[in-house]
């Protein structure tokens, strides 16, 4: 190689190894369009265009992702462009797609079998089991564990739509509110640096009100369906008739309980060692920890009988679509958080305005509503980014000084993405599931119109009870 190649490469390498972050304060609102037509196309493709969706998704990710980063790469240069993309992917969207494949795997494998009487009290007791269990094996996982046998329980019943509904509420949303592992907002605030059970600390009460009030309702509800004339059908039309509870891929249970100490180890071990990824540091526990989840990924697709993943209907499809779609939004919400730290002096001081008080200080209402309305109908996890670094990014100022803040931005992202069909991932799936055994589930407005009934009043409630301060 020749001197003057030479000199070359190492003119290139060190301004890609130490290119300098985005500056947020010189950026302009059009650097925000690339994550904003991404999320707006994963909120509205699917319901105007589901062919289209279907096939195409990967590629409409990738194309907004490049969106961004070839212009980041011409007015920037390449290596902040390459440097900004490594730290978005190995910093946070590999360890997360790493834990929710972990979770998805393992509780795919776990299948419920047999066949209880759907009344009201068994079918209040079943939403509270799967909302107990979402925060351990995430909200999707006990989604998927819990809705196939709460639908046979029901299959007699002529009204079982309410049932899912309420069951999206809150084993799909609510129940998943006080550990990282129950909802993907929450384990991106662990990716951050916010304590494992710092959620279940602070949230506890508003999780307790919101779920309580929600099981009581549906009691009563479910009770005035049930005993309708309707309702009281003979036994000999129950298509599936009761049979004992039995569990196949019982193996699982103990590789959920591997995933939730691996979780646990990342956050307590503090191993002083750290790797460099393109500039990006990489900490060794959080190494272990994904490498020994994706252990746990391989045991579980090994050792479990092929008949309980049969039963669930397992299929790769749904975490290869969150997968490329987090990608992307890893890729496209870069300048937008750039924009957001730059505060008032950024282009988004009109954002940081409205959930800023006079004297400076976060106004928590305002937080929870504005991160709850657009987890409504954005992607949660990006919107508690988006807050997260609303209100400065700095967890240790966040899990203390500002720890109402949190909270509410917490709330407001866990638990109004039950607002909409597309407000958090297990919530298509569940009522697609639904539809499939036979349920007549609302149509996307109509879902709408059972949220403001019976969501909107309850979150009224809780802004006065725990964020007007």
């Amino acid at each position: 190689m020749s001197a003057k190649s030479t000199a070359f490469l190492f003119g290139l390498v060190p301004s890609l190894s130490y290119a300098a972050e985005l500056d947020g304060s010189g950026l302009s609102g059009w650097w925000g369009v690339p994550f904003a037509g991404l999320l707006l196309s994963i909120a509205l493709c699917p319901l105007l265009m589901p062919q289209f969706w279907h096939h195409h998704f990967g590629k409409l990710t990738a194309a907004w992702s490049l969106a961004f980063v070839l212009p980041c790469a011409y007015f920037f240069g390449a290596g902040t462009a390459v440097a900004g993309a490594v730290h978005a992917l190995v910093a946070e969207f590999i360890p997360f797609v790493i834990l929710i494949t972990a979770l998805f795997v393992v509780a795919g494998g776990i299948c419920v079998r047999g066949n209880l009487h759907g009344t009201p009290a068994l079918n209040t007791g079943i939403l509270a089991i799967g909302t107990l269990l979402a925060s351990v094996m995430g909200t999707t996982g006990a989604s998927m564990l819990m809705i196939r046998p709460l639908i046979r329980a029901n299959d007699q019943r002529k009204h079982a739509a309410h049932i899912v509904v309420f069951f999206i509420f809150l084993v799909a949303n609510a129940g998943g509110s006080l550990t990282p592992l129950g909802d993907p907002p929450l384990f991106l605030g662990f990716l951050k640096g916010v304590d494992f059970f710092w959620t279940a600390k602070h949230i506890f009460p508003e999780t307790l009100f919101l779920c309580v009030a929600l099981l009581s309702i549906f009691f009563l509800l479910d009770s005035h369906y049930y005993h309708k004339r309707e309702e009281k059908l003979p036994a000999r039309l129950d298509p599936t008739p009761d049979a004992p509870i039995r569990f196949e891929g019982k193996i699982n249970f103990f590789l959920l309980a591997v995933i939730v100490a691996l979780v646990l180890m990342s956050g307590f071990w503090k191993s002083g060692i750290v790797f460099s990824v393109y500039g990006t540091p990489v900490a060794l526990q959080n190494l272990v920890r994904d490498l020994a989840l994706i252990g746990v990924i391989l045991v579980s697709l090994w050792i479990t009988p092929r008949a309980a993943r049969a039963g669930n209907e397992f299929s790769w499809g749904p975490i290869l679509e969150v997968g490329k779609l987090f990608a992307g939004i890893f890729i496209t919400i870069i300048p937008v958080i750039a924009m957001l730290r730059a505060g008032a002096s950024g282009a988004f001081a009109a954002v940081v305005n409205a959930v800023t008080g006079p004297d400076g200080q976060p106004v928590d209402a305002m937080y929870f509503w504005a991160t709850g309305i657009l987890s409504s109908f954005l992607d949660n996890a990006p919107t508690y980014l988006v807050f997260f670094n609303t209100a400065g990014g700095d967890p240790a100022v966040l899990m203390t000084t500002l720890a109402g803040t949190l909270a509410a931005i917490s709330c407001g992202a866990v638990f109004m993405g039950a607002n909409s069909y597309i407000g958090n991932a297990p919530n298509m799936m569940v009522k697609a599931i639904a539809e499939e055994r036979g349920i007549k589930m609302p149509s996307f407005f109509g879902y709408m119109g059972w949220s403001c009934a019976v969501l909107i009043p309850l979150f009224v409630a809780m802004t006065f009870i725990f964020f007007r301060g």
